[in-house]
């Protein structure tokens, strides 16, 4: 008993070695291709921090610069507030940050940049089950989001109730809707507190009877099949906002290190082209070329 038991556990190691044997021989026959392979392969990607505000200028601007440089890619973190982002990029944990304001002095410690890209209109839209209503004053609008008009039909719409999409009141849509149209009045209670602008987005689209403010590149870039409002009878576009008759707008730009990498500094003067301007003017934005 004890020889058989024997002969069986060496028979045991000895296929053990033959395949492990096996096992190397197969991953040193593949080590060449993987090698060729990996001296193929793109350089470490530009690490991008957007605001929420920023998300879509950047991404129209790395989708048209990979069309023609394909061994550089992006990756990019996960959105956030421009102070969360500009910090990121101090602590060398991005090499680029989108910013929808200048730096703060006490956001500035002397080895980053800020340079303004381009400007994006902010639009009030609702969705579309709200028929009707094309316009809304300034005083309309404040009692919209004040909570004193609730119901459509009071604007000439449907009968029915008006949910309001909102953004917190650190964030730069609410500040600038604020700026220009709501003045300081309370928010009502009911409304709906959303994030990330891309959040709004998503609901004022799944959401009837909805009303909120987001980009206009943002809504034009994609379709969105949402109702654009004029207020006081100026419509958000370029001719208003050049005539001073639309002033809702949003300031984007980027921030990166005075010594950035030889990647990042190239996708830069890619974004700052005479190209990349008439890219962005081409999908809604306002530059000042």
């Amino acid at each position: 008993m004890k020889i058989i038991t024997t002969r069986i556990l060496l028979g045991l190691v000895l296929f053990g070695l033959c395949s492990c044997n096996s096992v190397k021989s197969t991953n040193t026959t593949n080590n060449s291709p993987i090698t060729s392979q990996n001296n193929l392969q793109t350089q470490p990607p530009i690490k991008l921090a957007p605001s929420s505000s920023s998300v879509t200028l950047l991404k129209v601007l790395t989708e048209a610069y990979q069309a023609n440089n394909k061994t550089d890619t992006f990756e990019f973190v996960s959105q956030s507030q421009s102070e969360g982002v500009i910090a990121a990029l101090k602590n060398g944990i991005v090499d680029i940050a989108g910013s929808s304001h200048k730096l703060k002095p006490e956001e500035d410690d002397g080895k980053i940049q800020y340079r303004e890209i381009a400007q994006d209109l902010l639009v009030v839209a609702t969705h579309n089950s709200v028929k009707s209503v094309t316009n809304l004053t300034t005083d309309q609008l404040k009692s919209i989001y004040a909570g004193k008009i609730t119901n459509w039909k009071e604007l000439g719409g449907p009968n029915a109730k008006i949910v309001v999409l909102d953004r917190p009141e650190d964030e730069s849509a609410k500040k600038i809707l604020r700026k220009y149209y709501l003045g300081q009045d309370k928010t009502t209670t009911q409304a709906v507190i959303l994030n990330k602008e891309g959040e709004l987005i998503d609901t004022i689209q799944s959401t009837p009877y909805s009303i909120g403010a987001f980009s206009l590149a943002y809504s034009l870039i994609n379709q969105l099949p949402v109702n654009h409002l004029n207020l006081n009878g100026n419509a958000p576009n370029k001719e208003n906002f050049t005539s001073g008759k639309y002033q809702m707008v949003r300031h984007l730009g980027l921030i990166w290190q005075k010594t950035p990498t030889s990647n990042t500094q190239k996708f830069i003067d890619f974004v700052f082209s005479p190209e990349g301007t008439k890219l962005l003017q081409d999908k809604g934005f306002i530059t000042k070329n």
